[in-house]
């Protein structure tokens, strides 16, 4: 959401109007989350003067939040446990974690307990989407077993990249193993800033306190730094096909 930053936004128009679009679609808090990696430099300061910048510019809702969306490369995984409200969300102690798509580290266990030492709480960043950890459901179940959080993107769910990453979100449901669905937007048209109809969906298939839990009540906690509980399925989802809760 934040312009020239990274491969999101690219003027500050494309911000307010991505800002615009989350508001029009329901949204009250935004957590800009520009990328910490190989290809693009985190600069803290930079982020905040252009929260600052958009806040200025718009009208108050959504409310903007800094963030980060950490590749987990050797020295951001120090400078995390050395720094960690430097990458939180909000500066508290929740932190998403991006996987390379060639890659995963064999002691990603252990990174995850050093950062929880630190006093971070990592968030996997759309697994679905990654080719590798669709093989390791069991792999990310232990990892949620000993303290991490996961989340899912809402255009995987509606199917929008593709039947593999949509399925994997459903069987990550299945296994009460989703703590989030974010929007990760980047635009306004090919990945918007939207979480109504995922929402939906979640309403229609698992009822609406499941829905508010993935899209309100976790993702507010991690403003607060308050705990977070993954959504434990009572029922199968229904059988109806999901584009039928598209509008």
């Amino acid at each position: 959401m934040l312009y020239g930053l990274d491969d999101g936004a690219r003027t500050l128009e494309d911000s307010l109007a991505m800002i615009r679009v989350a508001a029009e679609h329901g949204t009250t808090d935004l957590v800009a989350t520009p990328h910490a990696s190989p290809d693009y430099s985190f600069d803290p300061e930079r982020i905040q003067e252009r929260l600052n910048e958009l806040a200025a510019a718009s009208p108050g809702i959504p409310r903007l939040y800094p963030g980060c969306d950490c590749h987990l490369t050797y020295d951001n995984i120090q400078d995390a446990i050395d720094h960690p409200a430097k990458y939180a969300i909000a500066h508290n102690k929740y932190l998403l974690v991006e996987f390379s798509d060639f890659l995963i580290l064999q002691n990603t266990a252990e990174i995850f307990a050093r950062l929880g030492d630190a006093g971070l709480i990592p968030i996997v960043t759309h697994p679905e989407r990654n080719p590798l950890l669709r093989q390791r459901i069991e792999e990310i179940a232990q990892w949620v077993e000993n303290g991490a959080s996961l989340q899912i993107t809402a255009q995987s769910l509606m199917g929008r990249f593709g039947r593999k990453a949509r399925d994997f979100c459903r069987a990550l449901l299945e296994r009460g193993l989703v703590h989030f669905i974010a929007s990760d937007a980047h635009d306004c048209e090919h990945r918007p800033p939207r979480l109504d109809e995922a929402h939906e969906w979640m309403t229609a298939n698992y009822g609406s306190a499941a829905a508010d839990l993935l899209c309100t009540v976790n993702p507010r906690a991690t403003l607060e730094g308050a705990s977070v509980e993954a959504f434990r399925p009572k029922t199968k989802p229904s059988s109806r096909k999901w584009r039928s809760f598209w509008r």
